[in-house]
Parts: structure tokens; C-alpha cells; sequence
């Protein structure tokens, strides 16, 4: 399968559906969840189906080293290409290599002005025309009056991309179709919201906020217990 069918037929299609078009710049995502259920392949998932219609991701990790996030970048796109048979994909490997960014950051030690300000003289000058941000491993509980994310929403409307957050919650049982309430003091500024839920055997994903529009249908995707992909149910 050469990478074109391979990224029309992918299942994030259907999440651009069920959203009126997918995010859109100038926008803001929030993938939700407890710990340890898949947030991070969800959202490297996305990073690598944008990567992989030729457009620039930068990744910004409050969690992580930078080494384990590569190698979530290596074992989806490994599963991905294997699993769609894809044509020639070591070279589409190093293209994807080329248009995507790493950033480390401590919660506890910087600003959001001071990440937002890097990210911004990242893209000056190596990294022009990002198409998107994803931000994993940042705690909404920390510092966050709901004016920080104001701000993140105010830089993607400037510089003209989407940002993706991951968020976890704990002690808290999410009804369905309610949003976690450690995002109530933000949620103004988010245009999507997902939350991902251990239900049975099943982890489903579910819409939650969809802009200002009314959910009427489930979002009929999964998180591939084996794969840790984003999958149809």
C-alpha cells in the first residue's frame, strides 16, 4: 500500500468526520484519561498520520525522556506500516524523521511563556511551517487558572496551527460524556475533547466536546489493546 492510500483509509479519518472537518488551526484538542491506558499512543498516532500527509510536528514532552518518546514514534510507525503492508517505508520513515521535532520541558521548572517563547523561536528557525503541536505529559492541576491554556490558544490562533494535550485524571469517575473536571477551568479554550475509558475489554475513545457542536453519534473508534493504535470498532 503506498503511503497516499494508506493515510486516506486510516480510522483518524473518521475522527476528522465526526469533528465537522478535524480540529483546525487555531484550535485546541485534550485526549483524556487515567494513567497508563494509552494517551501517548493516541497522540503520537495522530502526530504520525500528520506526519505522514507531509506536515510538520513538533512534540512537546513534560513526562518523559526524550529517547522513550522516540521510541513511541518508532513502534507506531513500525506497526503501522507493517500492518498496511506500506510500500517503500523506510524511505517514508526518514521523510517522517525530517519533518518532526522532539522538546523536553520540566513543568516545575519553566513557564508556559517560556515553552511557548522556545516553541515560537523553534519554528523561526528550523522548523517553518508547523502544522501542528502535541503536548504530552502536561498536569492541568499545576499553576493553571485556566489563563495558561488562554494562552496556548492565543499562540496557535498567531502562529497558525493545532495544538494536541494529553491529560490525565485520578480519583474521579467520568460519567459519559462528561468532561474530567480537572479541564472545567480551561474548557472554554478547548475546542475538542476525548476521553479514553477502559470499558470491559474494550478501551474506547470517546468525543466529548466536538467545537460547539451537539454529539450525536458515538465515535466508533478504539485503542487496539495489542497494537496500541487507533482502530475502528
Amino acid at each position: 500500500m503506498v503511503k497516499e492510500e494508506l493515510t486516506k483509509n486510516s480510522p483518524l479519518r473518521i475522527l476528522e468526520k465526526a469533528t465537522h472537518g478535524g480540529l483546525g488551526k487555531g484550535n485546541i484538542a485534550v485526549i483524556a484519561s487515567r494513567r497508563g491506558i494509552g494517551k501517548t499512543a493516541c497522540l503520537v498516532h495522530i502526530a504520525t498520520d500528520k506526519l505522514m500527509r507531509d506536515k510538520h510536528v513538533i512534540h512537546v514532552s513534560f513526562s518523559s525522556r526524550t529517547d522513550h518518546i522516540l521510541d513511541w514514534y518508532e513502534d507506531i510507525f513500525r506497526e503501522i506500516s507493517q500492518k498496511r503492508d506500506l510500500e517503500n517505508a523506510m524511505e517514508v520513515h526518514d521523510e517522517l524523521v525530517k519533518n518532526r521535532v522532539i522538546m523536553n520541558f520540566n513543568q516545575d521548572g519553566v513557564s508556559m511563556d517560556q515553552v511557548l517563547n522556545s516553541v515560537k523561536a523553534m519554528i523561526e528557525n528550523g522548523q517553518k511551517g508547523t502544522d501542528a503541536i502535541v503536548v504530552d505529559g502536561y498536569d492541568f492541576t499545576k499553576n493553571n487558572d485556566g489563563n495558561v491554556i488562554a494562552k496556548v490558544k492565543n499562540f496557535a490562533k498567531e502562529m497558525d496551527l493545532e495544538i494536541w494535550f494529553t491529560d490525565s485524571y485520578e480519583g474521579e469517575v467520568v460519567q459519559e460524556g462528561a468532561i474530567p473536571s480537572n479541564l472545567k477551568c480551561c474548557e472554554e479554550n478547548l475546542s475538542v475533547i476525548m476521553v479514553l475509558k477502559n470499558e470491559g475489554d474494550v478501551m474506547n475513545l470517546n468525543l466529548v466536546k466536538d467545537h460547539g457542536n451537539e454529539i450525536k453519534e458515538d465515535l466508533s473508534l478504539i485503542l487496539d489493546s495489542k497494537t496500541l493504535l487507533i482502530a475502528r470498532k
